[in-house]
Formats: structure tokens, sequence, C-alpha cells
């Protein structure tokens, strides 16, 4: 069975790109753009795993990484900050909201890539 991939970030040009690494790797997307959609798709659907950028609009990452791990349903899947916020401190802020990795925006395809399997074996 294909494993999904939920993506949720509202820059076009890191949305593509994230896209051709998770098909390439043979996976499933849903993608999403603001909190309160992703929120949305995850009532109706639960991923193996959740690329999450912290800066998206409307309700911002931190706050839809406490509100999945909150979830019984959804607390287990591996959630993945990706984030151009890379200053001191900020990885602990988003591991102390529930991500259980932190990734730095421009992405490192390799370091996401192996990221997604370690993840999704």
């Amino acid at each position: 069975m294909t494993k999904t991939v939920l993506c949720v970030e509202d820059n076009p040009t890191n949305l593509l790109l994230v896209a051709r690494i998770v098909e390439a790797e043979g996976l499933h997307l849903l993608q999403a753009r603001t909190g309160p959609e992703a929120l949305a798709i995850l009532e109706k659907k639960v991923p193996d795993i959740i690329l999450l950028d912290i800066n998206i609009p409307d309700v911002d990452g931190l706050e839809v990484a406490r509100q999945i791990k909150a979830d019984a349903r959804l607390q287990h899947i591996p959630l993945i900050a990706t984030t151009a916020n890379v200053l001191v401190g900020d990885r602990e802020r988003c591991l102390n909201a529930g991500c259980d990795e932190y990734l730095p925006k421009p992405l490192d395809i390799r370091q996401l890539r192996q990221i997604m399997r370690g993840f999704l074996q």
C-alpha cells in the first residue's frame, strides 16, 4: 500500500519541490496551504507523515502541530517542521510544539529524503 505524505506549505515553489521528491519516492501527496486546510484534511484522512511549514497563513504551523499532537487519532504521525525560521531557539520551539524533526529552508533534498525514509520504514 502506498504511503501518504501531507505537505502543509503556502509557497508554490516549495510545494512543487516537495511534490517532485514525494513522487520520486513513490509516495502519495496531499497538499494544504493553510493551517485550517490541513486540519480539515486530517479530519478525513490520516497520512503516514506530515511536512509542516511553520509560517503558514491563518493558523501558524506551531499551533497546527500542537493540535495534531493533542489528537489521539493523529499524535502518532511523524511531524517534520520545514521552516525558514533558523534563529537560535527556533528548532527548540518546533520540537516543543510537537514536531518530531526540524528541517531548515531552503530544503536540502537529500536530507528530506533521508528523514522521510527513516520515518516511513
